[in-house]
């Protein structure tokens, strides 16, 4: 290691640069200096190397030695951590804006009231990492950084690695922030079944969703998608707390709510992660299309049956107390109505708005 650094065109000295200049002034051998100052010749050599920081001890050493303060040795030590940290901060950046190239900026000025900056990517950064509560962005890449990946996928590219966890890290931060008891089981059931009755309250349910799990100790977030992060949804226990996180990308309702009761079977399973939409996680989906639609009387409305009108799908979803859009959704999952079917979509299906609380 150097006693010295050099960054762009500015240069740090440690304190070891000054004191060699000392020593060979001195007309002394560093071994007979060493002994002067009261130390061995390994320390010195160390210190002059730079490879070990100015001790208060050393600092005082020197004093004496030479006629100087302490706080003269203590002051070129900070002097000098100072400069170095600076230029560490510097590479720092350059590494962050890397990342940053990868994130939509738009997606915090849209939904979290950030200013648009035109061309002040360095303030972009500072208040993308702030909101955060990160040190930095590169941290972003790692693959497991707050939550886990449900199943392990070789084909994520890194803007997905890095786009996952931001919004996951949006609604870790959320949660934290969230006033809400200790995860409690038996009342998420009760809040679960509860939530299962809302799904044809259209403008109303949130509120009292989030409420009923926030009671259990479930604190529900809703992000709109941002760009690349493929995430359906994800799960973390937070300070005692369990973390719901759903993407609402589609905006319909069926998909809003098989995408929740997918990750709420993932609570109640104690499997906590991140569901990639590309996912095939059969427990859970089994979890939230049976929640929804229970099997037997799904079953027993599609035997045999080749086509679905429009009244015949509000008549059965009428029978079980379930939104039409939701039962549509099953039916399209199942391959027995295509995508495609645009007519059935306009007058089944419900959109929603995102609104970022």
């Amino acid at each position: 290691m150097s006693n010295y650094i050099e960054y762009n065109d500015k240069i740090a000295f440690h304190p070891g640069y000054y004191i060699k200049e000392i020593v060979d002034d001195s007309g002394l051998t560093q071994e007979d200096f060493a002994k002067r100052l009261g130390t061995t010749p390994k320390n010195l050599s160390i210190l002059v190397r730079g490879e070990q920081s100015l001790s208060i001890d050393m600092a005082a050493k020197l004093s004496r030695l030479l006629g100087t303060t302490t706080a003269y040795w203590l002051h070129m030590q900070q002097a000098y951590d100072e400069k170095v940290a600076d230029f560490l901060s510097q590479e720092e950046l350059k590494k962050e804006k890397e990342v940053f190239k990868m994130i939509d900026y738009k997606y915090f000025c849209n939904n979290f009231d950030f200013p648009v900056l035109s061309r002040k990517v360095d303030e972009q950064i500072e208040r993308v990492r702030a909101f955060l509560s990160v040190s930095s962005l590169t941290v972003l890449e790692e693959r497991n950084l707050a939550v886990n990946y449900r199943s392990y996928k070789e084909n994520l590219s890194r803007s997905n690695i890095i786009n996952a966890n931001v919004m996951t890290q949006i609604a870790i931060n959320k949660a934290l922030k969230t006033d809400a008891p200790k995860y409690n089981k038996k009342r998420f059931e009760k809040a679960v079944d509860y939530a299962v009755t809302q799904t044809r309250n259209h403008e109303g349910f949130f509120p009292e969703v989030k409420k009923a799990f926030e009671d259990a100790g479930v604190v529900l977030v809703v992000l709109p998608n941002l760009k690349n992060s493929g995430v359906n949804g994800a799960t973390k226990k937070v300070d005692g707390k369990v973390m719901v996180m759903v993407n609402a990308r589609r905006h319909y309702a069926d998909t809003f709510w098989f995408t929740l009761f997918h990750e709420v079977g993932h609570v109640l399973n104690g499997d906590m992660g991140i569901t990639y939409k590309d996912d095939e996680e059969d427990e859970a989906d089994l979890f939230a299309q049976r929640i929804l639609i229970p099997e037997e009387k799904y079953r027993a409305f599609t035997d045999d049956k080749e086509k679905y009108n429009e009244s015949d799908i509000r008549e059965f979803a009428e029978s079980i107390n379930q939104d039409p859009g939701i039962v549509l959704g099953r039916l399209m999952l199942d391959g027995k109505i295509p995508y495609t079917e645009t007519y059935l979509s306009k007058k089944l299906r419900h959109n929603y708005s995102i609104i970022v609380a």
